[in-house]
């Protein structure tokens, strides 16, 4: 069997919108620095960064509930949902910059406007979205929210949820307009088209066994041509392993002590996937629900306009169910075998904590297609399981980090960076794909700290917030704002975007 070895300066594990920011940004910064991705499926992004798979798109803590907790004197707490506004505007101006530079084409094969809207219904819910309303609506990120609880405005926005609905139940929202849809699958595949023009090498159908140190600080990757059934050694300065769910094996393999103590619990998911061009037209937002009593984050309920290949649909869900797989793709052994006497505790402590989750699950996998029917009902009275198909979305990787002797389990992503900066990775899920930017830079900050220093007025060029908080300056905000919005043609409440829309430049500071 013949065998090959690789050079390269970065190796970037796995084809999705992690790898392919960080190595858009590495280009940037460095363009002599040898870059190669390996994938062991076929395409770029077909697990969590696909369309389908990605339920979430554009998490920017506009309309997700989970992000403005209820505090324990009823007040709400929009701590978290400043922080990752903050993060998704970071995103949003390298994608302008991207565009603005050639490295993205055209803006509206990956990003559309779509309103972001919260809803409730019953007046205790009213009353919350009230509040939410009135905590943020004043805050810089925020600024043209607006509060509906009157039915007239209820059904002109949102027709296709009035159609049938009993309004002696109160209803209320929270509706921002200048929302955005973002198709992760497509912005990767553009990323990754222009990491390979400039001279990276991307490898599909190459699946990262092992990875072992060396004493130098560079790393061995042993990696497999799942074609060929030939075997790669691959020599790198620098590793990141940004393999969704396949990450913490590799982390784990590693050895690195950064690693040691995590865990990750798999959740799969479905949803309810509707083309019918009559129901798409009377649903153009995404809408927010609250998940039910008892339930975790993961479970909050959303009826999401769409835009991929520039064909609208709707999607309603999640419904969660359980599969021991890491990987839409990967092995019922995934699980087992992600179990290590360093994990131990920390995953068994897990179970008595999350008697909500566990709760949870084995009522969704208990549903028939009738019960998810009915729960369609709260956002869509009329809901007639004919104009729905079930999807399979992909595998969400909770992550268990050890706490004391035992573990909590986290509903959001965690960088795991080893100390001397020759390996990272990202494990975790939402808001994931919409922060990938900003916790790109977080990867570069820790594992680069020498040339970090040097590389920050490239990193201004490309982000002008760069070093500041958006949401303590408001002039700055508007700039910023004013030119992503022109570069990533987005025409105010629209769903499809001005192609010919001039753009403005980057705010020079």
């Amino acid at each position: 069997m013949s065998h090959s070895v690789i050079k390269t300066d970065v190796a970037l594990v796995g084809a999705g919108i992690m790898s392919a920011t960080l190595g858009a940004l590495i280009r940037r910064l460095e363009p002599t620095w040898s870059i190669s991705v390996f994938e062991r499926l076929d395409a770029a992004a077909a697990e969590s960064s696909d369309p389908w798979n990605n339920a979430g798109t554009g998490h920017s803590a506009l309309c997700e509930l989970n992000y403005t907790p209820k505090t324990a004197d009823g007040d709400v707490n929009i701590d978290k949902a400043i922080n990752i506004n903050e993060q998704f505007q970071v995103s949003r101006q390298f994608w302008a910059y991207s565009v603005d530079n050639g490295i993205l084409g055209d803006p509206s094969e990956f990003i559309n406007p779509i309103p972001h809207v919260s809803f409730t219904h019953g007046s205790d819910g009213v009353d919350y979205l009230r509040k939410r309303y009135d905590r943020l609506a004043g805050q810089v990120l925020f600024e043209g929210m607006e509060f509906i609880d009157d039915e007239a405005t209820f059904s002109e926005r949102l027709p296709l949820m009035s159609a049938g609905r009993d309004f002696s139940d109160p209803v209320a929202l929270n509706w921002f307009t200048d929302g955005t849809d973002v198709d992760f699958g497509a912005l990767t595949q553009q990323l990754l088209n222009h990491i390979g023009e400039t001279g990276a090498d991307v490898y599909f159908g190459h699946s990262v066994t092992n990875l072992t140190k060396q004493s130098d600080g560079s790393w061995i990757m042993k990696v497999s041509n799942l074609r060929t059934k030939q075997k790669v050694t691959v020599h790198a300065k620098f590793v990141f392993v940004g393999a969704g769910g396949g990450a913490l094996h590799l982390l784990q393999k590693s050895g690195i002590a950064e690693a040691k103590g995590f865990g990750g619990f798999p959740v799969s998911g479905e949803f309810f996937r509707c083309t019918n061009p009559d129901l798409v037209a009377d649903h153009q937002a995404k809408v927010y629900g609250q998940a039910a009593v008892g339930a975790p984050p993961m479970s909050v309920p959303h009826l999401d306009t769409r835009v991929i290949n520039h064909q609208p649909g709707l999607l309603f869900g999640p419904y969660a169910g359980w599969s021991p797989k890491f990987l839409k793709s990967g092995k019922i052994t995934d699980l087992p075998f992600s179990v290590k006497p360093n994990n131990l505790l920390p995953m068994l402590s897990i179970a008595p904590q999350e008697f909500g989750l566990l709760k949870y699950l084995i009522s969704e996998l208990a549903a028939s297609r009738a019960d998810r029917v009915n729960t369609l009902g709260e956002f869509v009275p009329r809901a007639d399981g004919a104009d729905w198909e079930i999807i399979t979305a992909g595998q969400r990787v909770q992550v268990i980090r050890k706490t004391g002797v035992g573990g909590s389990l986290e509903f959001g992503t965690a960088v795991v960076t080893a100390d001397d900066g020759t390996i990272a990775g990202l494990l975790g899920a939402s808001p994931g794909a919409s922060t990938a930017v900003p916790a790109m830079l977080n990867v570069l900050e820790k594992c680069f700290p020498k040339e970090y220093a040097g590389w920050k007025p490239a990193l201004t060029e490309m982000i002008p917030s760069f070093g500041q908080k958006l949401s303590d300056n408001r002039d700055l905000f508007r700039q910023v704002w004013d030119w992503t919005s022109a570069s990533l043609q987005l025409k105010r409440g629209a769903v499809a975007p001005q192609v010919d829309a001039e753009r403005a430049t980057a705010p020079a500071l």
